[in-house]
């Protein structure tokens, strides 16, 4: 194994969450009088913090969202959560992999720590997750894009941020990443390739991600 710490983005990577939380925010966000379709917010804010939606709406139409839109928000996405969520398949054999063999991970995500636990606890992820190894833009003064999350999430670790690698699905995601100085492989279930060329590493299915990690510098290929 190349790297002494892989990094792991939540929503789309670990639990498939993102059809199911980006159909409630353009749904509620047309509800508002702001109207979004389910493609325009995954293109604006898969990978985000919420605080993006508001910086985008107010930037756009010059009106704040309503003060409880974050309360709101959740409950409708964690009530879906309890009816639909699940891992993304491999994930549990991946981490089962890393755990094996002795490599550390986390997850540093640009949801809240309850989002992350509801999620966790709803798919069966716990087990892989205690508290300890839980990082989220709430930790850091800036979310996705900047870097603090994924720097944040190396030093709490004690791993250099060279020595680690990250896995994303967002171009967001992927920004903050490479902002960190670190390798980054990208997910491209729900995110064509193309929107994340400068990855390290391309992939479509989990189990294809631990033959990307174990690769040399000179032997990367993609797999989409």
């Amino acid at each position: 194994m190349r790297y002494d710490l892989i990094i792991f983005d939540n929503d789309g990577v670990l639990v498939d969450s993102e059809p199911i939380s980006n159909t409630i925010l353009a749904a509620y966000l047309t509800e508002l009088g702001h109207p979004t379709s389910y493609e325009d917010s995954l293109r604006d804010y898969m990978g985000a913090a919420v605080h993006r939606v508001h910086d985008l709406v107010m930037e756009r139409t010059g009106r704040s969202l309503p003060a409880d839109f974050d309360d709101t928000l959740h409950a409708r996405v964690f009530a879906a959560f309890e009816r639909e969520l699940v891992p993304v398949a491999g994930v549990p054999e991946v981490l089962e992999g890393l755990r094996s063999e002795d490599i550390a991970y986390c997850v540093a995500s640009s949801g809240s720590h309850e989002r992350i636990r509801v999620g966790h606890r709803k798919t069966g992820l716990d087990r892989w997750f205690p508290d300890e190894i839980i990082f989220s833009a709430q930790d850091v003064g800036r979310g996705k894009p900047a870097p603090d999350l994924f720097l944040h999430a190396a030093e709490r670790m004690g791993v250099d941020p060279s020595r680690c690698a990250v896995v994303e699905d967002s171009p967001l995601g992927l920004a903050a990443a490479r902002a960190a100085g670190m390798d980054v492989y990208a997910f491209t279930a729900m995110t064509p390739a193309a929107q994340l060329a400068p990855a390290s590493g391309h992939f479509s299915k989990m189990p294809e991600l631990r033959a990307l990690l174990g690769q040399r510098d000179g032997d990367r290929s993609t797999h989409r």
